[in-house]
């Protein structure tokens, strides 16, 4: 039985909080819609929402590769971009996992610096976590009509509890059926740097996971991770499949106008 640590939200929270997105590396490189979508969202659910230029990556690939060192400097910089603001807000379970999980234990022999990372980490959420257990906005005004699988990513699942709250969003999105993925909680096989250590593994637990979503019937596969959704995407690409993949806030958000991940401009849009 799977494990679910949900992170517990505070007791009063502002009328119009002040958040400040942590747009995350592969959203920044590769998918900018999704932090526009996320901006759209929190927006929408009354926050103020900035975007701190001086941010960078989370440090996890440092940090899952054992170099502590770089790790440490990285969350240092992290920590001084993101103070000041009520609310941290990550669209993925990954980043928002190491950030709110890792970073304090780095500064064990730093007792001041473990105090601000611990302050900083109390106020770090992943995206749909955040509307619906601390803004309490179970719910979207949009539609979308599809047939969806929803793919629970690794970290946001395990370490900060997210699986209900985005299949809860997803419930208010008008003509949206979620059918059942078997193996949702089963990783997909990208793993961060895993993928690139241990390729055949990491291609055959893929290839598992594409087949169980054809089996699924879904013509949308979504997930929180772009990490996770790149790499299904390019397998379901390579055998052919029509299933389109989307970050799970462009459809909340309802900015499906460009192409699913992996298509080119014009090809299957929504």
């Amino acid at each position: 039985m799977t494990q679910h640590h949900t992170p517990q939200p505070p007791a009063q929270v502002p009328e119009h909080p002040r958040v400040a997105l942590f747009v995350t590396c592969l959203v920044d490189l590769f998918r900018p819609s999704v932090g526009f979508s996320a901006v759209k969202l929190l927006e929408d659910a009354g926050c103020r929402v900035e975007v701190p230029e001086a941010q960078v990556c989370c440090g996890q690939p440092a940090y899952n590769s054992g170099d502590r060192k770089d790790t440490m400097a990285i969350a240092r910089q992290v920590i001084m971009a993101f103070e000041g603001y009520d609310f941290v807000v990550a669209p993925s379970g990954s980043c928002a996992g190491m950030l709110r999980e890792h970073y304090a234990p780095l500064f064990a022999a730093e007792p001041a610096m473990k105090a601000r990372a611990e302050a900083f980490s109390e106020r770090v959420w992943e995206l749909t976590s955040f509307l619906v257990d601390v803004l309490k906005k179970p719910s979207v005004a949009t539609s979308l009509n599809a047939k969806v699988a929803y793919h629970d990513s690794c970290s946001g699942l395990r370490e900060l509890g997210v699986k209900a709250q985005p299949r809860q969003l997803l419930g208010s999105v008008s003509g949206v059926e979620m059918v059942a993925l078997e193996g949702a909680e089963t990783c997909c096989g990208f793993g961060g740097t895993f993928c690139v250590k241990y390729g055949e593994v990491s291609a055959d637990i893929a290839g598992r996971k594409t087949k169980a979503i054809a089996e699924s019937g879904a013509e949308l596969l979504l997930a929180g991770d772009m990490g996770c959704l790149m790499n299904m995407a390019g397998k379901l690409k390579r055998e052919g499949s029509a299933v389109q993949v989307r970050h799970v806030a462009e459809v909340l958000a309802g900015m499906t106008q460009h192409p699913a991940i992996g298509e080119s401009r014009g090809e299957g849009e929504a």
